[in-house]
């Protein structure tokens, strides 16, 4: 039970940030290209309690750290309500609106790989190894959001970059997708067809950051 606390203590945190300002980037991001439906929903907020949503924030981030598999560390909050609409211009607007969710994790990742680099340089101690244990976490959490939500399927941030880069005949087609998406994630995750097209892709990303801030030197 004591490593139970522990585990949830020090990935809170990290895994809690990862999430929610993950959708508050999206929303400060739609505010400046015209659409200020976030903004006047309280959305845009640092404040987790305005973007947790207790499944997807809290309890499934936490049954796949107890369980320890192997398998992809994710979740996801509240989605943040974006009229599309509404943006200066909706088609080419919607890419920074959907890439400013990714942009948001990869900042929270450079952030806890140089917490990471802080705590390999500081003396062992009851400060240092919690310190760590969460920079790890935050770094697991941020490379797998960021990954997960570039996938090009609707309504992931990728699927709707997809749609803004693809001509608009394509692109009104490949939005149709977007109904059926969430089942699409969930038949790729349980398969393991996910896990196999995207830990390729987030072992390349953990290499760079390990070079980047060399972690083993």
């Amino acid at each position: 039970m004591q490593a139970l606390i522990q585990t949830i203590a020090i990935a809170a945190l990290p895994v809690i940030l990862a999430i929610t300002l993950h959708e508050a980037a999206h929303g400060y991001a739609a505010r400046h290209f015209g659409d200020p439906t976030a903004w006047q929903a309280g959305r845009i907020t640092a404040n987790p309690l305005k973007h947790v949503d207790l499944v997807g924030t809290i309890l499934v981030p936490a049954i796949i750290l107890l369980l320890s598999t192997g398998g992809i560390l994710f979740g996801w909050a509240k989605p943040v309500p974006v009229n599309f609409g509404r943006l200066h211009h909706p088609k080419s607007d919607m890419l920074w609106v959907a890439a400013a969710g990714p942009a948001a994790n990869f900042a929270m990742l450079l952030f806890w790989a140089a917490l990471f680099k802080l705590a390999l340089l500081l003396p062992i101690n009851f400060f240092s190894l919690p310190m760590a244990r969460m920079a790890e976490v935050g770094i697991s959490i941020n490379i797998a959001l960021m990954v997960l939500n570039l996938f090009p399927l609707p309504p992931l941030d990728g699927g709707r970059i997809a749609v803004s880069l693809l001509p608009p005949e394509a692109a009104w087609r490949f939005a149709q997708i977007e109904r059926f998406g969430f089942p699409i994630l969930l038949l790729l995750l349980f398969t393991g067809v996910l896990g196999s097209l995207l830990t390729p892709v987030m072992q390349l990303v953990g290499g760079l950051i390990d070079t980047l801030f060399q972690f083993s030197s």
